[in-house]
Parts: C-alpha cells; sequence; structure tokens
C-alpha cells in the first residue's frame, strides 16, 4: 500500500513537469497564429502587395505585367500599347538604365507611396517618390492610371522632358599629328587627305534617331554620317548634359562632358598614294600594318560594299584544306579547262588549261583545281575557316558592311565549290580580303583592324604559323610567276593573290545583253611586302573592271611602293 502511494506521488510530479514545459509551447504557437491572422488580414496589406507587384514589373521592364494591375477604367481609356509606348518615352527622356522600387510605403488616402532610385545614363541616380493611387481597398484594389505613374517625380499632370546640348567636337588627326577634321567647321590643312577619310557631319539619321535620344542627344545635334566623323563619333562628340524636367521644375540637371581628341592610324602618305592608284574609278583600296591591325588609308569603297571576291577566296580555302590535311603543296593535279560538280561545269578564267602542283595551281588560279578541292574540303569546314578569318562576324570598324558566307548556301558539291573559287554567295570587302591577307603575313595570327592610334594590337589566332607559311609560298609565286606579276616590286619580295569574280550579266534597256567583259567581272588584288617582315598588306577592289592581275594588281604596287618608303 505504500509502495502504491509512493508510485502515484512520482506520476503526478511526472505530470506536473509535463505540463510546465507544454504550456509555453502553446502559448509561442497561439502567439503565432495570432500574428500571421494580423499580417494576412490587417488593412492595407493587399493593397501594399499589389503596389509592390507593380513596381517590380516595372523595374523588369514588363509593362503587360504593369498593365494587368490597372483598373478597368483605365484599361478602357489606355490601350495596353500606348501605355506601354508612354513608359518607353519617359525611360527613353531620363535616358534610363535601371529603376528600382527601394520601399513601398502605407496607404495615405488613395495613394500609396514608393521610394525609386533610377539609374541614368546623363543625370546621375536619382531618388524619387512616385504615389501610386488606387481603386478600391483590399484584395479588391487596383492600381489606377495617372500621368504622374509615369516617372518618379512628377506631380498632378506634370509630364518629363529635357533640355539637352553636346560639348564642342574634339579634333581628329592623322598619325602624323596634322588635324584631319577640327573646329566646329570641322577643317583641316591637308584637306586632299581629309576630305577622301574624314567623314561629314549631319542630321541625325531616321534609322538612328532612337538609339541618339537615348543617349540623350539633342534633336538637332549633327553626327558623323560616315568616315573617321563616324568611326569615332562617341569619343569625339562626349557625353550630352543638360536639364531633366518635371514640367518646369527641374529634376536634375548635369552638364555636357567633352570629347576627347583622337588620333588615328591614318598615314597622310598612304593615303594619298591609295587614292591616287584608284584615279577616277568607282573602286575601293585599304593599306593595313599587320603589326598591329592598324589601318593607314582607306579610299573609295574600302568597308562600305561587299562583293564576290573571286579568287582572292583561294587564300581562305587553300588554309582551310593544308590545315584538314586533306592537300600537300607538292600534290599534282591534272590539267583541265574545266571542273564539272553536281553535273555543272565551272570553266578556268579565258578557257585556261591549268594544273599541276597545288603550288602553281593557286599562282596561277586554277578554278578546275581549286572547285573540286572546296568540294572536298566540304561546306563545314570551309565556312569554320572563313569564320576564323572575318566572316560572317560584325565589323570592328563602325559603318563597314558585314562580309558573308551563308552557311545555307554551302549544301552542294556545287555550291562549296563554288564558294571555294569566291562565287556562289560569297561576298566580301576589300578591309576583310586585306585582314585574311595579314592574317597570312603574320604567320596565322590575325590582326583585328582598327583606327585608333597607340592602342595594344589585339590578335586572333586562326591557324598554325606552319600552314600560313605553305599559303605564302603559294602567294610568293602568285607575284613572282603566276597572275600577280605585275605587283612585283624589284628587289623585294611581294606575296599576293588575284581574284577576278565573274558576275551576272547585265542588260541594256531594250534588253540586250552587254558585250563588255569588263563590265562582268570584279577585279581584286591583295599583297604584303616584305615577305618575312611584313610592313604593309594591301587590298583593292575594283568593281566590273576587268582581270584582277591587269587591273588591280598595278594599283596595289604602287601602295606598297608608298608604304614601303613612308615612315609609319
Amino acid at each position: 500500500m505504500e509502495g502504491e502511494v509512493r508510485r502515484r506521488g512520482r506520476r503526478r510530479r511526472r505530470w506536473r513537469r509535463r505540463l510546465r514545459l507544454l504550456i509555453p509551447l502553446a502559448v509561442v504557437a497561439a502567439v503565432a497564429v495570432a500574428a500571421v491572422l494580423v499580417v494576412r488580414g490587417s488593412p492595407g496589406a493587399a493593397e501594399r502587395q499589389l503596389v509592390t507587384n507593380y513596381v517590380r514589373a516595372w523595374s523588369a521592364g514588363d509593362y503587360r505585367k504593369m498593365y494587368s494591375l490597372l483598373d478597368p477604367a483605365s484599361r478602357q481609356s489606355l490601350s495596353e500599347s500606348r501605355f506601354a509606348a508612354a513608359y518607353r518615352r519617359d525611360a527613353m527622356i531620363a535616358t534610363v538604365r535601371s529603376i528600382t522600387p527601394a520601399r513601398v510605403g502605407m496607404r495615405r488616402g488613395e495613394d500609396i507611396p514608393v521610394r525609386m532610385v533610377v539609374a541614368t545614363r546623363l543625370f546621375g541616380d536619382l531618388r524619387e517618390t512616385v504615389q501610386v493611387p488606387l481603386t478600391g481597398t483590399g484584395s479588391d484594389a487596383s492600381v489606377h492610371f495617372v500621368p504622374s505613374l509615369l516617372f518618379p517625380g512628377l506631380q498632378g499632370r506634370e509630364r518629363l522632358g529635357r533640355h539637352t546640348a553636346l560639348a564642342p567636337r574634339a579634333t581628329l588627326f592623322a598619325a602624323d599629328g596634322e588635324p584631319l577634321a577640327q573646329g566646329p567647321d570641322r577643317t583641316s590643312p591637308i584637306s586632299d587627305v581629309a576630305i577622301q577619310i574624314a567623314g561629314v557631319l549631319g542630321p541625325i539619321p531616321a534609322k538612328d534617331a532612337a538609339a541618339y535620344a537615348s543617349r540623350g542627344y539633342p534633336p538637332g545635334a549633327k553626327v558623323g554620317l560616315d568616315g573617321l566623323e563616324r568611326a569615332f563619333q562617341p569619343a569625339l562628340a562626349g557625353t550630352p548634359g543638360g536639364s531633366l524636367l518635371a514640367g518646369h521644375r527641374v529634376l536634375a540637371h548635369h552638364d555636357p562632358k567633352p570629347g576627347h581628341d583622337v588620333t588615328t592610324t591614318i598615314n597622310p602618305t598612304i593615303e594619298r598614294a591609295a587614292v591616287a592608284s584608284l584615279g577616277s574609278n568607282y573602286a575601293g583600296m585599304v593599306a593595313m600594318d599587320p603589326r598591329t591591325g592598324g589601318l593607314l588609308a582607306l579610299a573609295g569603297i574600302a568597308f562600305s560594299a561587299a562583293q564576290p571576291p573571286g579568287s582572292t577566296m583561294k587564300m581562305v580555302t587553300a588554309t582551310a584544306a593544308l590545315a584538314a590535311g586533306i592537300v600537300k603543296l607538292g600534290d599534282v593535279f591534272p590539267y583541265s579547262t574545266q571542273a564539272i560538280l553536281d553535273g555543272y561545269t565551272l570553266h578556268n578564267a579565258g578557257g585556261e588549261d591549268c594544273g599541276g602542283t597545288l603550288l602553281n595551281a593557286f599562282a596561277v588560279s586554277c578554278n578546275s583545281v581549286f572547285a573540286p578541292l572546296g568540294a572536298r574540303l566540304g561546306g563545314k569546314r570551309l565556312l569554320a575557316m572563313a569564320e576564323r578569318f572575318g566572316f560572317n562576324q560584325t565589323p570592328t570598324i563602325p559603318g563597314a558592311a558585314e562580309s558573308t558566307i551563308p552557311p545555307a548556301s554551302l549544301g552542294s558539291d556545287l555550291e562549296v565549290g563554288s564558294s571555294a573559287i569566291g562565287q556562289g554567295q560569297v561576298l566580301a570587302t576589300p578591309l576583310v580580303m586585306t585582314d585574311v591577307g595579314a592574317t597570312i603575313a603574320m604567320g596565322g595570327r590575325r590582326p583585328v583592324p582598327t583606327l585608333a592610334a597607340h592602342q595594344p594590337p589585339h590578335f586572333v589566332r586562326v591557324v598554325s604559323g606552319h600552314v600560313a607559311g605553305q599559303v605564302q609560298r603559294m602567294m610568293v609565286a602568285v607575284v613572282e610567276f603566276g597572275t600577280g606579276t605585275a605587283a612585283g616590286i624589284p628587289g623585294v619580295t611581294v606575296a599576293g593573290k588575284t581574284g577576278t569574280a565573274e558576275l551576272a550579266p547585265t542588260t541594256t534597256s531594250t534588253g540586250a545583253s552587254v558585250a563588255n567583259a569588263n563590265q562582268l567581272t570584279d577585279a581584286w588584288f591583295v599583297g604584303y611586302a616584305p615577305v618575312g617582315h611584313p610592313r604593309i598588306v594591301v587590298g583593292a577592289l575594283f568593281p566590273n573592271q576587268g582581270a584582277g592581275g591587269a587591273t588591280a594588281a598595278p594599283a596595289v604596287r604602287q601602295v606598297l611602293v608608298a608604304g614601303l618608303q613612308a615612315e609609319h
């Protein structure tokens, strides 16, 4: 009996201890449930979440989401496209980089204030409040659109505006320090050179209006339309400045930041030689220092027009075939006047009977060897090598046309073979073909073209030095005994490649075919010197003006000589 009493006592004491532990836990749980109920059911919580969703969508540029949060009356009076356009307009006016909600306040009357941080290109970081009006309450609330919702800091029916201006334009210099364009009238003491390369200023083109407006340019600004003025537009013009306005109030102000003077790589002596070599012809000429990628001269359609490169494309094809190991310099090919691919006959220029070693076939530009070689190489490998040389890439020179070899045009043996000899749908500028020559000159490293002096050179490895050396041997043969002997310079080893691209026959107004052969071929030549220690690479294109060896090679020779004699 006494033992039973003791056991009951111990059980009561254990229950008391358990109760002491359970009661605080129950209290905590009850408090937590109550807190959740208070948050979920607190006045304004749903409304603040609505506004949070609205400004977060604004931050993400999700105008569709923002529009969906408007009340029916707002959506009835304003279409989604007009709503989005209005927000984009104010973002453009303020040159907005990003817009971020910082703090969503409590509802005051019909509005909830939101503190916003707006990062802009011209006016720095703005910290302003936007008042978000609501219709309804609680979970039934929606945003009511008013004009002041378009930008933080606007009040009432104020609209955002700006007054901006540019500082005086900086000066363009040639490589030797001579001004190419200076002052408001963009004058130059070497006007004969400047007129060829400096470019002109003019009103902002319609197609570029939105881009310039987003950078803060005033509507009446003049910008570089072509040449060096276009290439160095941001550097020369500097950064616009002015005032950001809410109606008549100034929200922010920043003075214009002047641009800086630019020294270019253009060598006046070589530029004059390039212009003289073109004469009155519609043509293009590029001269490059392969050691830096610096463009020493640009004349005519040097980078603005792309044409079929003809047999200058064989520099790319030969590089790809040698790199793939499917051919050697000493491999011998049968002599022929033509090649047949997919049942179509490709002729050699002038019906020439040619063949022999790969080196000889390259030197005399033998289509009957290189078209089948291209087909054997295949479209994927030809395309990959062309792209490493700069095809299908955005040019590094502003305003330059892109050189292209469409992947879809390389499906059949005929298409690949045609592209391998610079026909088909291949298009190239003298700038890119000059860079191809420079790559071989530099042992397989492609210099990235630049117009800015005193910059560290940048190279892209295209192919091994061994393969580049083999292509160089073939290019030397072109000038020594092949199609490019007119580019030879006594006492100097010159490497080069001719190109004669066949064009579609033209017709007269009566429908008669034009018989002049010179009007049916583009003349090309790319050459560099001296081999082994290259100082200058020159590429030329003479559209509709005959054969590369007869027309382009002697013109390139003039510029090579001028470049070797000039100090640059």
